[in-house]
């Protein structure tokens, strides 16, 4: 099977700097130290697939071949994984020097020409609609390519990712042989108009052919509050609140998202939508990145160098279930180490909870993954002093 590569090396260098996503400010993010995140996640899935292949899970011993550019937009990623029979590499063209929007058009536009079945690229939301969009102007055949997204962006909304790298190989072998059907997908994304007025919408933009895997891919992000759930969220606040009263040095860590910002509202905090905030007493810290987050952290200290209590709030992303790892990547392996897994408590209210059998979690580490998933369960604060346990996903 040949399999088209693409990555978009920009893609999610702003995460922990707390940037909202890395378009157009790829420069500005490698100036503050950012560090490339689509690649080595690329890599990572490379890796896991050449493993795959090698071994017995290959039961038809099927052979695969990388078509990409050389450089930073595929090969790059791909050099240790390959040397193989059943897993080699195809270079039909070389990555520039500054890549841009119309190089993925382009790199897409070859990879269809070179008669690929399935396309593997790493990047986010805005490197899905890329893809599609570059589809679609290559007419329908080429729209029926089977996309299989590693999660390597900010935003990552859309129903064509898989849940970590390591599962996106777990997909690519299963389609390779034969064992898994493709379905329409949603392509979504944040609606950055109505976001730059304070507003948090996800948009459908479009449809994707991906392979149908309801366990490794994430499915489309679902905006699914509702306005008769006011009630709950103060509820939710109120919690909080109580929680303030019996323990004043408590520092609360606030996530991502409209639950906790509707809460932060009945609270009089102005909180940050797609950031993380803290607040210690009366005292807000806003919109922090990883650097400026284990800084106060680290602050959060007795006169003995103990620490003081924490209390990290996170509501899982509607429809997909992830808790980490999604919209919140200033939430570090380092960082998170740094809160404790016994320090994070859930946020979901009714809607949120309706078929949501487990949370997901993608640090980034797949050393803290299996930490969280050796938890085997995180507490969920659905209404006041109400909460209940949720299985964290294997992935």
């Amino acid at each position: 099977m040949r399999l088209g590569i693409v990555v978009n090396p920009d893609a999610g260098l702003g995460g922990k700097l707390g940037f909202k996503g890395s378009d157009g400010r790829a420069a500005e993010a490698r100036a503050a130290g950012a560090e490339d995140r689509a690649g080595p996640r690329m890599e990572q899935c490379l890796n896991h697939l050449a493993t795959l292949a090698a071994s017995s899970l290959n039961r038809t011993d099927v052979a695969l071949t990388l078509v990409g550019w050389t450089g930073r937009m595929g090969s790059t990623w791909a050099e240790s994984a390959l040397g193989s029979d059943r897993l080699n590499g195809e270079w039909i063209g070389e990555t520039p020097s500054q890549t841009s929007h119309s190089d993925t058009t382009a790199l897409v536009a070859a990879l269809v020409e070179a008669g690929v079945e399935g396309i593997v690229y790493a990047g986010g939301d805005g490197t899905t609609r890329d893809i599609v969009n570059a589809l679609e102007d290559l007419g329908k055949e080429a729209q029926k390519i089977a996309l299989i997204g590693v999660p390597g962006g900010v935003k990552m909304h859309s129903g064509c990712f898989a849940t970590t790298p390591k599962a996106a190989a777990e997909v690519v072998l299963a389609f390779a042989l034969g064992d898994l059907r493709t379905a329409i997908t949603e392509v979504m994304d944040l609606d950055e108009v109505v976001y730059q007025e304070g507003v948090w919408k996800v948009r459908m933009y479009g449809e994707a052919w991906t392979p149908s895997s309801p366990r490794f891919m994430q499915g489309a992000k679902e905006q699914v509050e509702r306005v008769s759930e006011e009630d709950t969220i103060e509820g939710l606040a109120h919690h909080v609140a109580t929680l303030l009263e019996d323990e004043p040095d408590l520092m609360v860590i606030w996530g991502s998202g409209g639950t906790l910002r509707r809460m932060g509202e009945h609270l009089d905090l102005s909180l940050t939508l797609l950031g993380i905030d803290i607040q210690h007493g009366e005292t807000v810290h806003t919109d922090l990145n990883e650097a400026t987050l284990l800084e106060v952290i680290s602050g959060h200290v007795d006169e003995h160098q103990h620490p003081r209590p924490l209390l990290l709030l996170l509501s899982p992303m509607g429809g997909q279930g992830f808790l980490i790892g999604r919209g919140n990547l200033q939430l570090s392996p380092a960082v998170l180490r740094a809160i404790g897994h016994d320090n994070i408590l859930g946020v979901a209210t009714p809607s949120k909870l309706i078929g949501l059998e487990a949370v997901r979690i993608d640090t980034g580490d797949d050393d803290l993954d299996t930490e969280f998933q050796t938890k085997r369960f995180i507490k969920i604060l659905q209404g006041f002093r109400t909460t209940r346990l949720i299985r964290v996903a294997e992935m």
